[in-house]
């Protein structure tokens, strides 16, 4: 009798693991695949899949973000939808857009931040400058002669510069793309002059010597670029970074949250997984549900009434 309870038992732990094992969590991003932030998350999902969160992930480009977002807005909140969520569309696109299909503070549930990274200026090798204070006085002296491009108007690595540029005084003709693999393909092209990004996105091309950074957005030099100045070393009192979080929608149970949580951050703290990280151009950097919360509140609100004061076309 015992040993047949044993096996009934030991029978029911393994169909719920198996029931378990099915039920696989999308990662919505809303960038193209082929990306730097595509990459970076497969890694992610590729981790923390191994702890027995079986994922996939699932691209949604366009809008700046706000396709990939009003769709995970709109799903169930069963845990089994997750998106990538950005500076753009929880912050920057409430005044880039007339209208969101979403609720950017209401429609989510904070569940971890996942990694940063500040943007960067690359410049094409071929130009006449060659660092940021070359190329604010070719600015000046060639108003409208420079064309940047990004990887999305709502995005921080545009964002950012545009803070950059009122500091400097400056103002380049801005080229938004979706997504970087375009943008720098654009560069390489000689279409485009300089590229507002993250590092990872033209990186080997900057180790090639096709193209070269002229100046990082963080408080610190990258360890991929020692050579590269701050806008603070260069003297711009500008910092910005572009965030990458992890949201469910809202209504998530609780539970689930907490266990998502737990098992991203342990992935996150690894030193084999942040070598790889940083071998992407990615800081990791996780966190309580709570922090990421107060994080974004904290970037809406140094985000936006700077928005505000420019003059921006803004999407329907």
């Amino acid at each position: 009798m015992k040993s047949l309870i044993t096996r009934l038992l030991l029978a029911a732990v393994l169909a719920s693991g198996s029931a378990s094992a099915q039920q696989v969590t999308k990662i919505i991003v809303p960038f193209a695949a082929g990306g730097a932030t595509d990459a970076y998350v497969r890694l992610v999902a590729a981790e923390v899949a191994k702890s027995g969160f079986p994922l996939v992930v699932e691209n949604k480009p366009g809008a700046s973000g706000n396709i990939a977002a009003d769709f995970v807005a709109k799903s169930r909140p069963d845990g089994q939808t997750l998106f990538v969520a950005t500076n753009g569309p929880l912050v920057n696109n409430t005044v880039l857009f007339d209208k969101l299909p979403f609720d950017p503070q209401k429609d989510f549930t904070p569940v971890s931040q996942i990694g940063y990274q500040p943007p960067v200026i690359v410049a094409r090798a071929d130009l006449p400058y060659s660092t940021l204070k070359e190329m604010v006085a070719y600015a000046k002296a060639n108003p409208g002669k420079i064309n940047r491009a990004s990887p999305g108007a709502g995005t921080m690595a545009n964002i950012g510069v545009l803070l950059f540029e009122r500091v400097a005084g400056i103002r380049t003709t801005h080229v938004p793309f979706n997504g970087d693999p375009a943008a720098v393909q654009a560069l390489l092209a000689g279409t485009i002059d300089i590229h507002s990004s993250t590092i990872s996105a033209s990186l080997p091309h900057v180790q090639s010597g096709k193209l070269r950074v002229l100046a990082v957005a963080g408080n610190k030099r990258l360890p991929q670029v020692p050579d590269a100045p701050t806008f603070k070393e260069s003297g711009y009192d500008v910092e910005a970074y572009s965030w990458f979080t992890l949201v469910a929608p809202a209504g998530t149970p609780r539970e689930v949250i907490v266990r998502l949580n737990k098992a991203i951050n342990q992935v996150l703290a690894r030193e084999d997984f942040i070598a790889k990280a940083r071998a992407f151009g990615m800081e990791p950097r996780g966190g309580s549900p709570e922090e990421l919360g107060k994080y974004i509140r904290a970037e809406y609100d140094r985000w936006v009434p700077f928005l505000r004061t420019q003059d921006l076309p803004k999407s329907n």
